[in-house]
């Protein structure tokens, strides 16, 4: 099955492909959808057991890039695009370099985690799908739980509260196992070398210690990358700053047009 896609832009416009953050959807693209749509043509494709894409399966993060490869060479004109990821995405754009590093224009890569996390060895298949048991199926119709969870959580602005509450609601105990386990699982690919292509790297200034390293990780693996850290000011939650995307939108959507086209980056982002 093919993965659903949502456009913006003319298809005679360079493309940028926008991979977004586990349980969410190409929903969450929608202001760099809208702020970039005039110069390029952008695809944010619902990822495997996600939103439109629910029953392509499983979701794996190698699997994940190898459709995004697909996708980029049939939908794209002359087969190569610019790759924006975030969370989860970030970890398919990630493997998306190591395995068809050809398909890649330019990529960002926002917070992927490549190194284990706190408590992240008891994040096995059984336990997660507890904490599914417990902490989803009773909630799923309620609109305080879901909303504590969009905010300190996934730090999802208000204004996305009625489709966040439909991802929320349509999470399956197999998609959330498949999901969790494999952000927590990804390390850093072999290949990473052959990525020519220039390559951002950010993170949030509040994020996890592993995330940050992380970060650092890729500058010292990628052969052409530059690395930035973004910080939204002291009120700033940690899960905000990770999903900036949506946060500071504005500022994000900046910062992808300057990289793409190959201008100065936004003086706000910070040397990582």
């Amino acid at each position: 099955m093919e993965l659903y896609v949502n456009e913006t832009g003319s298809a005679d416009h360079p493309a940028i492909v926008f991979l977004h953050g586990g349980g969410g959807g190409g929903w969450m693209w929608q202001p760099q959808m809208e702020g970039l749509s005039d110069a390029f043509h952008c695809l944010a494709p619902d990822l495997p057991e996600h939103g439109h894409s629910m029953e392509v399966k499983p979701f794996t993060i190698r699997g994940s890039a190898g459709m995004i490869a697909d996708l980029i060479r049939q939908r794209v004109p002359g087969g190569k695009a610019h790759v924006v990821g975030l969370s989860e995405g970030a970890q398919i754009t990630v493997a998306l370099l190591s395995l068809a590093p050809e398909v890649v224009d330019h990529a960002i890569i926002s917070s992927a985690i490549l190194r284990p996390i706190p408590f992240s060895r008891m994040l096995t298949p059984g336990m997660v799908g507890l904490m599914y048991d417990v902490s989803v199926p009773p909630f799923k119709n309620n609109d305080w739980w879901i909303r504590i969870n969009m905010k300190y959580a996934a730090g999802i602005p208000e204004s996305y509260f009625p489709i966040h509450k439909k991802a929320f609601q349509e999470y399956t105990r197999e998609s959330f196992v498949h999901l969790m386990v494999e952000n927590q699982a990804f390390r850093l690919p072999a290949g990473l070398e052959r990525a020519t292509a220039p390559v951002l790297v950010v993170v949030g200034s509040k994020e996890y210690a592993a995330m940050i390293q992380s970060g650092r990780d890729l500058l010292a693996a990628l052969p052409n990358a530059t690395g930035r850290m973004v910080s939204l000011g002291k009120g700033a939650s940690m899960a905000q700053e990770h999903n900036w995307s949506m946060n500071a939108p504005e500022l994000f959507t900046r910062m992808v047009r300057a990289w793409v086209s190959g201008e100065a980056l936004p003086e706000e982002l910070l040397p990582l």
